[in-house]
């Protein structure tokens, strides 16, 4: 199998690294418009290659996509357009690591859009699209279509996510500091009474307490794409589901809230000393890139740790045998350092980009028998088993509990 991983930042290289070592895959080209972080990847691994694209530039990605069976697009979202269309071109499989904003201005019209038009597209070809197969989402979406074998009817899910890596070095994001810039700056979506509807930024707190946290935390809406997934998805994937959270905490948060409150995450240009300019873009401006080489790392480390924690958990409220039921699921996996002496990798990298792979993997072992575009929480049973049941290489278990309400 011949595989194309378009963009080799934190996740993608992450990616690439793991699909080196499957015996079923015998290229991978890793592309980028950086070509000093494709030479870098590419002298580690066996089966690689390196081409330096500008994802730009439609032409680039095709000629780059050349032959492959799968891309992996671990791109910025603005790059999505042009490789689903290659992809499609090409007639190759296609996953990728988040959402787009690349169709539409409004991020649901944008999954709209995919459903709509690509999905045909792909089924035409024969070929299988997954999306949104990072950590969040992604892994936690598999983990929530996990939770419903418990539930004969949900009601109310809640995906919550603490990152709780605190390095001693000012360091809010450990991955795309615009990425997580716009999330931060945007309302959140939630699912309520059966309608998808945007909620306020850093609103409608809950707090929990979990027995491996040492305080309570608390969490707040957060703009993210599980509950459009599960909206979307409510009465064959999630039981009914009529509400539905995306409940974050951590660093980042605690970092944007008061610069959302002054309008410093504001895309608006205003005059500053007889210059025009975006709060948001200075703000950017001034962000450390989140580590994504060993040596990097290793500094962070050695720098100190602040802790090393976090959290990634299912809340799903229903109803099984006409009892009231809370089932939650857990995702255990390896902090930063344990992260770092596994595999050189950042607790985020390990998540996301090993979460990500176990997609790749399920492609590279013909796991995706459907043609068509699907969201990665649109997983048969026995796919969520197969997902999981590859995790546990990596020490990404679960650990649910049934509790009766």
């Amino acid at each position: 199998m011949k595989i194309l991983v378009l963009g080799v930042g934190a996740q993608g290289s992450t990616a690439a690294r793991r699909l080196d070592e499957e015996e079923k895959v015998k290229e991978i080209i890793c592309a980028d418009y950086d070509k000093e972080a494709v030479d870098k990847i590419v002298k580690n691994l066996t089966k690689a290659k390196g081409m330096t694209v500008n994802a730009k530039d439609k032409e680039s990605v095709l000629k780059a996509a050349e032959g492959v069976d799968l891309i992996v697009n671990a791109l910025p979202l603005d790059f999505t357009k042009n490789v689903l269309e290659s992809a499609i071109e090409v007639k190759a499989d296609y996953q990728d690591f988040a959402g787009t904003t690349s169709l539409h201005e409004d991020w649901v019209e944008n999954y709209k859009i995919q459903f709509d038009e690509y999905g045909p597209k792909f089924e035409e070809i024969g070929k299988t699209a997954i999306i949104g197969t990072g950590a969040a989402p992604g892994l936690i979406c598999a983990a929530t279509r996990y939770a419903m074998k418990y539930l004969d009817t949900c009601d109310t899910i809640y995906n919550i996510v603490w990152e709780g890596v605190s390095p001693k070095r000012f360091l809010p994001f450990w991955w795309s500091p615009a990425t997580a810039l716009h999330d931060m700056s945007e309302d959140a979506y939630a699912m309520v009474d059966g309608e998808l509807v945007r909620t306020e930024a850093f609103g409608d707190t809950i707090k929990r307490k979990y027995e491996y946290m040492e305080e309570e935390i608390t969490f707040a809406e957060h703009c993210h794409d599980e509950p459009i997934h599960y909206c979307l998805n409510a009465e064959e994937y999630f039981k009914g589901v009529k509400n539905a959270y995306f409940k974050y905490a951590g660093d980042g948060m605690d970092f944007c809230k008061p610069l959302n409150r002054a309008g410093l995450l504001s895309h608006e240009k205003e005059e500053v000393n007889g210059v025009m300019v975006a709060p948001f873009d200075v703000v950017l401006k001034h962000l450390p890139h989140p580590p994504k080489y060993k040596e990097e790392i290793k500094e962070i480390i050695d720098e100190g740790i602040n802790s090393d924690s976090g959290a990634m958990v299912i809340e799903a409220y229903g109803k099984k045998d006409g009892k009231d039921i809370l089932v939650e699921v857990h995702v255990s996996a390896p902090g930063l350092v344990e992260s770092y002496e596994r595999a050189g990798m950042t607790a985020e990298m390990y998540l996301t980009g090993q979460g990500g792979f176990l997609y790749s993997k399920m492609f590279v072992n013909d796991k995706f028998k459907e043609p068509g575009l699907f969201t990665s929480d649109m997983l048969s049973m026995d796919q969520v088993d197969c997902y999981f049941d590859y995790a546990k290489e990596f020490d990404i278990t679960l650990n649910t509990k049934i509790k009766e309400l």
